[in-house]
């Protein structure tokens, strides 16, 4: 039995996972974020441990949250071996996982992977091509755009496929998340950009909308916005986060930053990001101000919220609690 690809009824709740503490200490936090009324548990995988090992101890520990990767990049796993790992984990928690694929950077692809970052957006296709078909139990024999491979199936088909959502900046690959994926994986714009996005996917209504928002819990607005800025200023920089910026529209106001980093001045970069833009990536102030700003991206047609908690001056459980569901 397939997982049906349509949005969910009202938006679901999630959050990012691991939080700051060891992944062995994780099964008291995943049975707190059902208490709060939690429905989702996000993992990322960038520089930390892997994206799957946490959603691993949370279909155990857990058995209620349902589990999504945000994301896998397309390149750092062969095909047959994304297919098998998402099918591992949709037998692990039928129904309730989802793959998150997508082309992450050529930071940790190039530079940390020593994996040449070609053609994304072609890379993006065909491994979902891939996962799609040999997760439905073919047999995937052929050349793909962008590799071959010949002759593989899996030996165990998840009784449940999972949904696979595709990460997407910019509108040729957030039309194909519309077209050939089960939704969209969106982070790094402002509850307003939703729309834009939105519509290039297909409209709202049709597909699910995944976001990672990125929360700095504190009413010190300016201590926020000096965190938001070091966040702001690392991804930025990075080529693809760039041009969707300048797609969204905020090119006039980043150039200045662009302009002092190409030239080697870093704190004048940071100091060149203005407030507005800082604002509108970063959800930050009190605990109510941040959970109606969240709220906010769910009105806009994100379907599923994934906070990343940064608590600034008060405990994680404090955060947490504060911006739980059952909070509202």
């Amino acid at each position: 039995m397939s997982t049906p690809s349509r949005p969910s009824a009202s938006p679901r709740r999630g959050i990012t996972i691991p939080f700051d503490v060891p992944l062995h200490e994780h099964r008291r936090w995943f049975e707190l974020l059902v208490d709060l009324g939690y429905t989702d548990v996000w993992s990322s995988e960038v520089d930390g441990g892997d994206g799957f090992t946490p959603l691993a101890l949370a279909a155990a520990w857990a058995p209620t949250l349902n589990l999504g990767i945000a994301i896998a990049p397309v390149y750092t796993r062969g095909p047959a071996l994304m297919a098998q790992t998402a099918a591992a984990m949709a037998d692990a928690a039928p129904g309730r996982f989802a793959l998150g694929i997508g082309s992450s950077s050529e930071v940790i692809v190039g530079r940390w992977n020593g994996i040449a970052f070609a053609e994304p957006y072609k890379k993006a296709r065909d491994i979902l091509r891939f996962v799609k078909a040999a997760l439905s139990g073919e047999k995937v024999d052929g050349e793909f755009s962008t590799f071959q491979s010949s002759g593989f199936r899996l030996a165990r088909v998840p009784e449940q496929t999972p949904p696979i959502y595709l990460a997407a900046l910019r509108p040729g690959m957030l039309a194909l998340a519309g077209r050939e994926a089960d939704g969209a994986i969106l982070n790094w714009l402002g509850p307003e950009d939703v729309k834009q996005a939105v519509a290039e996917i297909g409209g709202e209504g049709h597909k699910e909308v995944v976001c990672r928002i990125f929360v700095v819990a504190t009413p010190d607005a300016g201590v926020a916005r000096t965190i938001g800025r070091r966040m702001i200023a690392a991804y930025m920089n990075v080529s693809a986060y760039a041009e969707f910026q300048r797609w969204l529209g905020r090119g006039p106001q980043l150039q200045g930053m662009w302009d002092r980093w190409s030239e080697g001045d870093r704190k004048g970069a940071l100091e060149a990001i203005p407030d507005q833009v800082v604002d509108d990536l970063i959800v930050h102030g009190s605990l109510e101000e941040c959970r109606e700003k969240i709220e906010r991206y769910a009105e806009n047609g994100v379907t599923v919220t994934a906070p990343m908690v940064i608590p600034v001056g008060i405990d994680l459980e404090q955060a947490i609690r504060g911006l739980a569901p059952s909070a509202g």
